[in-house]
């Protein structure tokens, strides 16, 4: 299973819990941790999120792939904020986005993307009537959720075979080949949605007044 926030199948009660009360957990543990301004309570936090991971049965190496892309942006924040404030603050940013981060992917790792599609469709029902369509939302939601694994997948084969050709130190060179698979990745979907169906209309399947002669 790729470490980059998909469903790690287990029989934990995180992952027994209610895709929807594990989504307002989440909101509530982030909003939590935005509130806290001292190191000492976020340190007690990280020691929570470590424990909840434990209680998962989350393997070390997928909870740290879960805020090892975070590694580079929290060095340049944590720069920044030295900038503009003092150390302690400063690391209490950074410690605040990588718990939050954590959590989050604890609440992928733990629940099915199916079951928080469905929570979400839910939650957007009633703008039915407003226009709004939950399951292309969900849909939406679905592809942003998927993309991440396959971005970082294509971006660690790259890398690899940048590495393979000796081209060391430079990492911006990275930056057009993924760009270009990315792209090329996003056209084959865009295609494969379309001859599914996904762009028609409601009910433009059995066709229209306007498509028939």
């Amino acid at each position: 299973m790729s470490p980059a926030g998909l469903y790690h199948p287990g029989a934990s009660v995180l992952h027994r819990l209610p895709a929807g009360l594990k989504l307002a957990g989440l909101a509530a543990g982030v909003t939590g941790l935005l509130l806290l301004d001292q190191l000492w309570w976020l340190g007690a936090a990280a020691v929570v999120v470590a424990a909840l991971h434990a209680v998962a049965r989350v393997p070390a190496r997928l909870a740290l792939a879960q805020v090892r892309p975070l590694l580079w942006f929290g060095a340049f924040l944590l720069g920044a904020q030295l900038l503009l404030t003092d150390w302690q603050r400063a690391l209490s940013v950074v410690l605040t986005l990588v718990l939050s981060v954590a959590l989050a992917g604890l609440v992928t790792l733990t629940t099915r993307v199916s079951a928080m599609l469905d929570v979400a469709e839910t939650l957007l029902g009633p703008l039915r009537r407003v226009g709004v369509r939950p399951d292309r939302v969900g849909l939406v939601l679905a592809l942003t959720i998927r993309g991440v694994p396959v971005i970082a997948g294509i971006a660690g084969t790259v890398r690899e075979a940048h590495h393979a050709r000796g081209s060391v130190g430079r990492p911006w060179a990275l930056l057009v080949p993924v760009l270009v698979r990315v792209l090329r990745h996003a056209d084959a979907l865009g295609d494969a949605l379309a001859a599914r169906g996904a762009d028609d209309e409601p009910g433009s399947r059995h066709g229209t007044s306007s498509d028939r002669p």
